[in-house]
């Protein structure tokens, strides 16, 4: 089967593998873990994380396809988390805000608290900007709430969220689009010495291709 092609779709792959390991949720993927974002050797013919398109990546891409055309949404989401691991502020209120007007129906709360939440912490470390800080701030919180309340988790549009905002929508097609932030541990660096670290700790991948 064909991978997803669009950016909207290989969003929603990512978001649907970010919400199957927060929430604990079996989608056919329970042999991998973003904590490793990677196959094992023995693992290499397994069929990777069928998202809720029923698109899945291209185990055996045509001949002369580049083995960059193969998508893996466990990886992405993986160097996501540990964008999102860099966010230390404490969440608890800005959760219990989004918490209560989702149970309005207000499921856009969520948007509106993840966008001045980046802007306060790309303000304070313009290095960062304000791209990457959307991108880890949206997916810790999205973790926060999948630990304190799931149901609510399930009902954020974080999807609609990234496809929409051009910013950071641009943010990641200028630099290749999402294929190359599961290629490169480095995509989402923001210091130097954090690129140079990247491949030791935080955003260490093993090679896939």
């Amino acid at each position: 089967m064909k991978g997803p092609r669009t950016f909207e779709e290989q969003t929603e792959c990512i978001v649907e593998a970010l919400l199957s390991d927060f929430l604990g949720e079996d989608e056919g993927f329970a042999y991998r873990s973003l904590e490793t974002d990677s196959f094992a050797s023995s693992n290499a013919g397994c069929t990777p994380f069928p998202c809720s398109l029923s698109a899945v990546s291209e185990r055996e891409p045509s001949a002369g396809a580049e083995a960059s055309s193969t998508f893996d949404s466990v990886i992405i989401a993986s160097r996501l988390r540990r964008l999102g691991d860099q966010y230390n502020e404490d969440l608890e209120q800005p959760a219990q805000r989004i918490i209560a007007e989702v149970a309005k129906g207000k499921v856009e709360e969520f948007g509106v608290m993840v966008d001045s939440l980046s802007k306060s912490w790309s303000s304070l470390n313009p290095e960062l900007g304000y791209e990457r800080a959307f991108l880890a701030v949206s997916v810790k919180l999205l973790a926060y709430l999948s630990r304190k309340v799931p149901a609510v988790a399930r009902r954020i549009q974080l999807v609609e969220l990234i496809n929409g905002n051009r910013e950071v929508r641009g943010y990641i097609e200028t630099r290749g689009g999402w294929v190359s932030a599961q290629e490169s541990p480095k995509f989402f660096c923001w210091h130097l010495w954090l690129c140079s670290f990247a491949t030791l700790r935080w955003l260490q991948c093993d090679p896939v291709f």
